[in-house]
Formats: structure tokens, C-alpha cells, sequence
């Protein structure tokens, strides 16, 4: 027999002893299955001992009345009830769940309970033996209790965050239901009178030594990183945490007459060059005005970046960065990724021809019409219509020369028969004329 409670610090498994404290499992049972421990307050917190809780509003408010068994809620005569004391249960493990009890009024020597219940965040606690009646264990939920044990009170072990039972779930009731015992359809909502105990709500941040230009800074690094993830998800970015390279400078506020070759030769100084490159316009091929340049290595980018900055080129002061372009790095990941799965193939034909088809750009300055338009498809389909549309006029041809061939002798043979009552025409006359001699 097990009961889940749900609080703000997390969850906590507790085993009952059905055998050894009967009537205490039975009215924690009940009590759960009432919802009577919702938004219950955890209090008395001491560090490495118990802390406690089951009073549904809490004993600092005046609104208490510490609590109430199952059998007063439904009518009995008295709130509280008569744990049992098993000799053989006693304190000395971690998660040792106890009914908080007291002395009777009637009898000092009989100790009574209710609802409120402790749990041991500390072991071989000799202390609450014979105090505090057990009847379960915590089974699942230690990180819980040790959040528990670690948060910040006040003096009389009260979080000054707000730690409370959320919701209790019954995995096995083997009692039956009491006389006049109504289980809620729902979980009732807070009362006033336990949201006017409430302190510090537990989703609740502070701010008052909160830092604004801290505040900012998160603020634009959760912005980037939703954008990052933004580009990854269109396939612009191989992953969403890349960083651009470290060897590469960016350099602007060019001269447009300045060309590769001469900020290779300016820049070479520094260290070997694997690229440099001036930007330009796709149409026209004037410089835009800035310029990417690799160095081998990273140190020798630096040397440049510190040595470069404002330098007079073809009477240009120019500006030197670090680039911050990862657009290099996203092409190179792009094609390997294209080819690697050419050679997989699939999809309708492959995926690199899907991926790497450009619709409604122009990939060349020749490509286009004369108009000032470009043609919805690729050089590569529109060579490949051309091919299909002269296959399919050579097979026309083909076709027609074949039925021509096949067709002549026929026609030769029409020819000859046309001539045939001509013939006979003659042969006729001939006859008559032979005739007539004789």
C-alpha cells in the first residue's frame, strides 16, 4: 500500500505499515483520498532531524485548528484518534513517516493524533521514539526530502519560500470507505484562508536585487539561441551552437580599385594566406567594399587585427574585425551533407537534387532572358528538357523515314497496275487490225 504526495520540492513515495499501525494507515489513506492534505504547508523544518506537516492552513495562522482525524470530518466524536505504538518500528532510518501526537486531555499517559504528520530527514532519531506513532516509508523521493532539509527558515522552521503539498495520489487502499465518507470528483482549490498563509509563492522570483544589465544579457542570448535554433530548423545553420572560425578577418570601408591580390600582398606580412577575397556585386562585378582574408592559423589573424586597424590602403582608412560570418562553414557542411547522401540517393530524384535546386534565383548573370526575367528552373533541367525534346524529334524522324520505305513498293505496284488497261487497250486494237488484213 502506497501513497504519492506531489509537492512544490517534488515527489514523495510513502509505503504504509498496514500491519503494524492499521488505524494510522487507514486515516492517512483517508485523509489522501479526501484531498484534505491540498496545498498543505510544509513547517518545523529542522536541518538534519524532520520536518512536518498535514495542517491544511498551518499552525501560525489563527484560523487553525491544527487539524482533524477522518472520523471527526465525518461526524465522530472527537477530531482526534488513538495511534499505535509497535515496539518493533522505531526511528532510525531517513524517511521514517510518524503521526505527529500529543497528550491526551483526558488521560497524560495516552497520546492522540489527527493529520498532521512528520517525516525524519535524519537517522537513529531515539528522540521521537514513543512520541511520534510510525506508520510508513519513504521509498522514492530522498532528493525531495533533502530539498527540503537544505531550504532557508525562519526561526521557528517555517521556508521562507513557500513548500506545500500539491496533490496526493493513492496507489492502494485496502480499506473500505466509512460510513458517510464522500470522495471529491476534483481537487478543491486553495481556501482563503490558505492563500492568506502564503509567503512566498514557490514560482514566485524575487526581484529585488535583481541586476538589469544581467537581466539584459540573458535576455539577448535567449534571443539568440531561439534564433539560432530558427536557422538550424531551415537547414541555414549546421547546428544552432556553431561559432564562426577565428582565423578569418573581416575588413571594410575598401577602396572600390582595391583588389584580391593586393590585400594579399598587404596582409601577407603576418602569416601564410589561404584566401582572400573582395565582395562583389553578382551583376555588375564592382567591389562592394569589404573583404574576407583566411590566415593558416589563428595567431597570425591576430597579429593582423591589432596591426591593421586604420591603415591607409589606395587612400582608404580601413576598419578590421574578426569575422563573425559563419555562412563559409554552413556551405562547406551543406555540400558534404548533399553528397554524402547523393550516393545514399532516395526521395523522388534524390535528395541532392532537391536540395540543391535554386527556384526563382539567379545563379548567373549569363542565365536569364532578355527581358530583365529569369526562368523558374535550373541550367540543369532546362539542358535536360532540350536533350528530351530532341530525342523525341529524332524519333519522329526515324518514324516517318521508315514509313516512307515501307510504303514505295506499294506504290510502284499501284503504278503498275494503273498501267494495265492501257495495255490491254492496245492489245485490242492490235486484234481488230490483224483481222481486218486478213
Amino acid at each position: 500500500m502506497s501513497v504519492l504526495l506531489e509537492t512544490s520540492a517534488g515527489d514523495i513515495v510513502i509505503d504504509l505499515l498496514v500491519d503494524f499501525a492499521p488505524k494510522s494507515c487507514e486515516n492517512f489513506l483517508k485523509l489522501c483520498k479526501l484531498k484534505y492534505y491540498n496545498f498543505s504547508p510544509i513547517y518545523g523544518v529542522q536541518k538534519n532531524f524532520s520536518f512536518q506537516t498535514g495542517d491544511p492552513i498551518g499552525p501560525e495562522s489563527k484560523e487553525s485548528d491544527g487539524g482533524c482525524s477522518v472520523w471527526g470530518l465525518i461526524g465522530g466524536p472527537s477530531k482526534t484518534f488513538s495511534p499505535e505504538f509497535h515496539p518493533k518500528l522505531k526511528h532510525a532510518e531517513k524517511g521514517t513517516v510518524s503521526m505527529a501526537t500529543v497528550p491526551s486531555a483526558r488521560d497524560p499517559d495516552m497520546r492522540v493524533a489527527a493529520s498532521q504528520f512528520i517525516i525524519t530527514t535524519g537517522n537513529n532519531l531515539e528522540f521521537l521514539d514513543g512520541k511520534a506513532a510510525i506508520f510508513g516509508r519513504v521509498v522514492e523521493g530522498f532528493d525531495s526530502l533533502e530539498h527540503i532539509n537544505e531550504a532557508f527558515c525562519d526561526d521557528k522552521g517555517r521556508p521562507l519560500r513557500d513548500i506545500r503539498i500539491r496533490h496526493t495520489v493513492i496507489l492502494d487502499d485496502p480499506y473500505d470507505d466509512l460510513p458517510g465518507y464522500i470522495e471529491p470528483a476534483e481537487s478543491p482549490v486553495p481556501s482563503a484562508a490558505q492563500l492568506a498563509t502564503v509567503r512566498l509563492a514557490d514560482d514566485e522570483e524575487l526581484e529585488e536585487n535583481r541586476d538589469e544589465e544581467a537581466e539584459d544579457k540573458r535576455r539577448r542570448e535567449r534571443e539568440a539561441r531561439a534564433q539560432a535554433l530558427t536557422l538550424e530548423m531551415v537547414g541555414d545553420l549546421p547546428f544552432a551552437e556553431v561559432k564562426p572560425p577565428e582565423n578569418i578577418l573581416f575588413v571594410c570601408k575598401l577602396n572600390p580599385v582595391t583588389q584580391d591580390e593586393d590585400l594579399e600582398l598587404i596582409f601577407s606580412r603576418f602569416g601564410k594566406i589561404l584566401s582572400c577575397e573582395v565582395i562583389r556585386d553578382k551583376r555588375t562585378g564592382d567591389s562592394l567594399q569589404y573583404a574576407f582574408i583566411e590566415f593558416e592559423n589563428q595567431r597570425d589573424c591576430e597579429q593582423a587585427y591589432f596591426k591593421m586597424q586604420g591603415v591607409l590602403i589606395d587612400d582608404h582608412r580601413i576598419h578590421v574585425d574578426f569575422s563573425q560570418s559563419v555562412s563559409k562553414l554552413s556551405e562547406t557542411w551543406r555540400t558534404a551533407t548533399n553528397s554524402k547522401r547523393a550516393r545514399q540517393g532516395g526521395g523522388f530524384g534524390g535528395v541532392s537534387g532537391l536540395e540543391k535546386k535554386r527556384q526563382y534565383k539567379i545563379m548567373d548573370s549569363t542565365v536569364g532572358r532578355s527581358d530583365g526575367y529569369s526562368m523558374v528552373f535550373d541550367r540543369d533541367e532546362v539542358r535536360r528538357r532540350h536533350e528530351r525534346a530532341g530525342d523525341r524529334k529524332s524519333r519522329i524522324r526515324r518514324k516517318s523515314q521508315s514509313r516512307s520505305r515501307s510504303r514505295s513498293p506499294v506504290k510502284r505496284a499501284r503504278d503498275y497496275s494503273d498501267r494495265r488497261p492501257d495495255r490491254e487497250y492496245d492489245d485490242r486494237r492490235r486484234e481488230d487490225r490483224n483481222r481486218n488484213h486478213w
